[in-house]
């Protein structure tokens, strides 16, 4: 086969993988703008709990945990590929943390964890879409035995501590973001109201269903964050991709062309040396 066959094939496949590299792409950037869409919508639910809860713990502050509460870490990393160094730098944001265990979330993170020496108690699948999200924060829960009487006692005592790990609207920044026990804003301990909230339950019980919605609504809104940043990274690196592989067929085509030339020269050349041998016969 000539060399320019040769090219011609190659330059053939690497269309070939361009059209799914552009595919992807193209559905990286339609799920990031319904990301985009979701996170807004549920930033201003989770807003709007967080600003309930500080107006209750103004007048009810939350028990302190015992020294000694177990701390669960929950990395958020990515399910599927082409999105860099995402799943490699979250396990690096822990190396110096100290966590009674670690739930991993992605099946591409949970394939990287061999150099982490907390126990990792639990692998999860991670969210390819965001109508997946609320399926994986389901499991979540459930694999953490999140249930009010786990995470606090009678009196409202946290038992639990969970910190969510993953990567922020910003690039390259890693949030380290502690879920419960709730971190209320200490710059503003003055209520908003001058009057306690009205309750129909106990202080205790009202905390605790209260922390129940906020989870499960904050849960929502981190995973949308993460997901929108792994897909900011994917199109980064899919675009990157796809003007590689078309500088790449822009070289080859060259390299053809002038491989075929070369080649119709020495055809050329032959048949007129054919010609010229009949001649002389």
């Amino acid at each position: 086969m000539s060399l320019s066959r040769e090219l011609q094939l190659h330059i053939t496949q690497l269309k070939e993988i361009r059209s799914i590299l552009n595919a992807m792409k193209n559905l990286a950037f339609i799920e990031l703008h319904k990301l985009l869409h979701f996170k807004i919508m549920q930033g201003q639910s989770v807003a709007t709990i967080e600003n309930v809860m500080q107006d209750f713990l103004s007048f009810h502050p939350c028990k302190v945990a015992p020294e000694h509460v177990t701390h669960f870490c929950v990395l958020l990393g990515a399910e599927r590929g082409f999105c860099g160094d995402f799943n490699e730098s979250l396990i690096n944001a822990i190396t110096s943390q100290s966590y009674t265990g670690i739930i991993a979330v992605g099946s591409r993170l949970c394939n990287r964890l061999e150099t982490l020496t907390t126990p990792v108690i639990a692998r999860l699948e991670g969210a390819n879409v965001a109508d997946e999200v609320s399926i994986i924060v389901t499991r979540l829960l459930d694999t953490i035995n999140f249930s009010p009487d786990f995470m606090l006692t009678e009196d409202a005592i946290p038992t639990l501590k969970l910190t969510i790990v993953y990567h922020d609207n910003n690039p390259n920044q890693i949030n380290l973001r502690q879920l419960f026990p709730p971190v209320t804003n200490k710059h503003d301990s003055t209520p908003h109201f001058g009057t306690p909230p009205i309750l129909n339950l106990t202080a205790e019980a009202f905390f605790t269903e209260l922390m129940d919605h906020y989870l499960f609504a904050a849960l929502h809104e981190i995973f949308y964050i993460s997901l929108t940043a792994e897909n900011q990274r994917r199109l980064q690196h899919l675009e990157a991709a796809v003007n590689h592989l078309d500088d790449e067929t822009t070289q080859l085509q060259k390299k053809s062309q002038i491989y075929r030339q070369e080649e119709i020269t020495e055809e050329i050349e032959v048949i007129l040396l054919n010609a010229e041998n009949n001649l002389l016969e």
